[in-house]
């Protein structure tokens, strides 16, 4: 059974395929293992997949040939609730998760950079997943003019999937800033480093289809196991 907030599984194997899509690692016209295989490889059932393939079918982004197979169709505007989602396993890959650590409404830190225009905010915090991996950790902040109280059991596994679906937000762009900053004190200890220690950090400010800036975030990851990845095309 999923966790609460989780996507379900087979959407999960699709946002993981259409990452593969738009980072190149599956180009157009290639065909794809046959189902059994390829669900073995995964660890689901081949129904799963099978739902997963749907999904990519509606979506513009494969052609299933009856008789022959699934084939690659490389669209550059693929809709993935994961498309402003930059880190990847140092191998490359690996399928983003999170688990909330904390919801609450605060006053914004000072030290955000500006955005919104509400003198409140949400302030999520997570531990990032890629593939089961502990990859980050992150703190969110979501303008406070949107919506009154954000709660931990509603929010979607995808913020921005939850941003679309419960308050009309939809991020369509998003500036990021990378350097480097101590791990904050609210670090859970199954992450790989300590509170206070020098790591990778992207600031982030993000943008809603109306042109405002809606949200702030900092993520710290492990560069032993994680990397920033930013693709031209």
């Amino acid at each position: 059974m999923n966790a609460p907030g989780s996507l379900p599984l087979y959407q999960q194997i699709a946002e993981l395929l259409i990452r593969d899509i738009a980072a190149g690692r599956l180009i157009e016209g290639e065909r794809l293992p046959p189902e059994r295989d390829m669900a073995a490889d995964l660890g689901i059932a081949v129904g799963t997949l099978r739902q997963a393939l749907k999904s990519l079918t509606e979506k513009g982004l494969l052609d299933r040939v009856q008789g022959s197979g699934n084939y690659v169709r490389a669209k550059a505007d693929a809709a993935s609730v994961y498309a402003l989602f930059r880190l990847e396993r140092v191998e490359g890959g690996g399928l983003p998760t999170a688990r909330i650590l904390s919801v609450d409404r605060c006053v914004k830190d000072p030290s955000l950079p500006a955005f919104g225009t509400h003198p409140e905010g949400h302030r999520i915090r997570r531990l990032r997943f890629l593939s089961g991996q502990v990859a980050a950790v992150e703190e969110i902040w979501l303008d406070g003019a949107h919506g009154e109280r954000l709660s931990a059991s509603d929010l979607s596994e995808s913020l921005y999937l939850y941003y679309r679906q419960r308050l009309g937000l939809w991020i369509s762009r998003a500036e990021d800033s990378i350097g480097q900053g101590p791990l904050p004190d609210w670090t859970p200890p199954e992450f790989p480093h300590a509170p206070g220690t020098p790591l990778p950090l992207i600031t982030r400010v993000s943008w809603a289809q109306e042109g405002q800036s809606v949200e702030a975030s900092f993520t710290w990851y492990d560069p032993e196991t994680t990397r920033y990845v930013a693709r031209l095309k």
